[in-house]
């Protein structure tokens, strides 16, 4: 560690994994549980306590429990990295996050009956030293010592790698797959091959680009037209038309709505009937089947929209 920093590194970006289809990993890995949550780093200087995502926003609000129980640590100064995850009956499920994400009010956050929890992976500052040139092991150890579990605060566990990935076991127990990660890597505010993300199934972000006509009784919008980045031109992915309940369908129909333009934001020709077309701002997290030889998307289904990410990093991941 070095010489401790007089002000508090509130401007830290988190280190993001690369999509990944390697499954063989040696005595110089870890492997982690991937969660299906939303990113966040935890700040405390003294009595200031703040959760930011990895985009920047404060999710403070949202999560008042959270924010008190880092509030009640021994240690008065850190910036930890973990993951945001609802929990359903012990299994942690995007969509119910989904009714947490949308609130900035703790009242209602509180009242919401949405249980959350942290799973904290990383120690980036304590009692302001950097420790993010230390080894990733070295990280790890220290986090576990210096913040106190329990309640809604996790400590993310990990197994040393030897040969293959167990990612079957980890899709067989609901996972949304694992993070393997070099065990002796600094920590780095960008996207790395230090970290690897295992995926169990096919879902990923894609961005919004524009929606159609509601059909029959339906309200809202009938299908949301999506598309990846791929060296700065929006992608066409194909449609999502199930995965929304009714409150949904009013909500994003109205935001949609406010995000009107004239023009198509895809790169690609779309041949829908009735499309209309949208700033390319929102960011749908969507599960499928597969994709088609076209760079379609097979039987997707919606599961909600991510507010934690900036549509330009949406890419195609394999």
């Amino acid at each position: 560690m070095t010489t401790p920093t007089q002000q508090h590194p509130w401007t830290l970006s988190p280190m993001l994994a690369t999509p990944s289809t390697r499954r063989e990993f040696g005595a110089g890995w870890v492997l982690e549980r991937k969660f299906d949550g939303i990113r966040a780093l935890a700040h405390r200087d003294g009595d200031l306590v703040r959760l930011v995502s990895r985009t920047g926003k404060d999710l403070s609000a949202a999560y008042p429990e959270l924010v008190e129980a880092l509030a009640g640590q021994p240690v008065r100064r850190f910036v930890l990295d973990g993951e945001i995850v609802a929990l359903d009956h012990g299994a942690t499920s995007f969509e119910r996050l989904q009714r947490r994400m949308q609130l900035r009010d703790a009242a209602r956050a509180r009242a919401s009956g949405v249980a959350v929890a942290y799973y904290l992976f990383d120690l980036l500052h304590l009692e302001g030293y950097d420790t993010t040139g230390l080894p990733l092991r070295f990280r790890k150890q220290l986090l576990r010592r210096a913040v106190r579990y329990g309640g809604p605060l996790r400590f993310t566990v990990h197994r040393n790698a030897d040969g293959t990935a167990p990612l079957a076991d980890a899709c067989a127990r609901g996972w949304e797959g694992l993070v393997a990660k070099r065990a002796d890597a600094p920590y780095v505010q960008h996207r790395s091959p230090d970290w690897l993300k295992l995926k169990c199934s096919a879902a990923q972000e894609l961005v919004v680009g524009g929606w159609t006509d509601p059909a029959g009784s339906r309200i809202g919008f009938g299908a949301l037209l999506l598309g990846h980045f791929e060296d700065g031109r929006l992608r066409y992915a194909g449609k999502v038309g199930t995965g929304f309940d009714t409150a949904t369908l009013r909500a994003l129909g109205a935001a949609l709505e406010q995000l009107a333009r004239p023009t198509a934001p895809f790169a690609d020709p779309v041949a829908e009937r009735g499309a209309h077309w949208v700033e390319p701002r929102l960011i749908a997290q969507v599960g499928f089947s597969g994709w088609t030889r076209e760079g379609r998307l097979r039987h997707p289904r919606f599961l909600g929209l991510r507010t934690d990410k900036d549509p330009q990093d949406v890419v195609r991941e394999p």
